[in-house]
């Protein structure tokens, strides 16, 4: 017996339940490469890709889920102090796209902020600007909506300039300071190497890179064999 043809909507609606599935997978959260071969002087070397995610303020907190509310901690992350929240959102792109069940990243902030790759912008119709978290002068806005209401960002929809968290011993060992750009060395059978990574000084931090999901997916992070900060 043949099966009948499928029309434009179901196959709409196909690939979108499949596109969900994908978003959502892990939680939102992104996977970290932590091989035993590195050059991470007094500290193990790390390399976390940051799946797409939000920042949020308390005002933006409340318009999404209500008057009051505060984050749910699901998972800690890497960095002392910083989460991923059971909290999830839906953003909505100029083109009326969707991107579903974005996490939200923990604690609180006093800004609220979107951190997209660049594919994700180009699905969603946005122009994503290249800046270093908290820089959001000029840069595009969208819509959040949570199960109590919707939040018109005018600003602050980004790609996290790339970049690798160190503290002052990790400071010394490579001879850098704040400001300053590296290179990351990952070896294996994608491997690459990525020009300006930023350097930014916090003198409680673990030593750790951030790459986005279109960063991970060219050197396929979790299979890399070595990796190396290069001055």
């Amino acid at each position: 017996m043949v099966s009948p043809s499928l029309d434009r909507r179901q196959v709409e609606q196909l690939v979108r339940q499949v596109l969900r599935d994908r978003w959502t997978e892990n939680g939102g959260i992104g996977h970290t490469a932590k091989p035993s071969s590195h050059n991470g002087g007094p500290n193990p070397l790390l390399v976390n890709v940051s799946a797409r995610h939000v920042h949020v303020n308390q005002q933006a907190l409340d318009v999404l889920f209500g008057p009051g509310s505060s984050l749910s901690k699901l998972k800690d992350l890497y960095q002392p102090g910083e989460f991923a929240s059971e909290q999830t959102v839906n953003i909505i792109g100029p083109r009326n796209r969707m991107i579903p069940n974005v996490r939200i990243l923990g604690p609180i902030r006093d800004y609220t902020q979107v951190e997209l790759s660049y594919t994700d912008g180009i699905f969603m119709g946005i122009d994503l600007p290249l800046r270093v978290s908290g820089n959001h002068e000029g840069t595009p806005g969208c819509v959040l909506v949570g199960p109590h209401g919707a939040y018109n960002m005018t600003e602050g929809v980004i790609r996290a300039e790339r970049h690798v968290h160190m503290g002052p011993a990790d400071l010394a060992h490579f001879g850098v300071k704040d400001g300053d750009y590296m290179q990351l060395k990952i070896g294996g059978p994608c491997g690459v190497t990525f020009d300006r990574l930023l350097v930014r000084e916090h003198p409680k931090v673990r030593l750790e890179v951030h790459i986005d999901t279109d960063e991970g997916n060219a050197c396929h992070l979790p299979s890399a064999t070595h990796m190396e900060l290069i001055k």
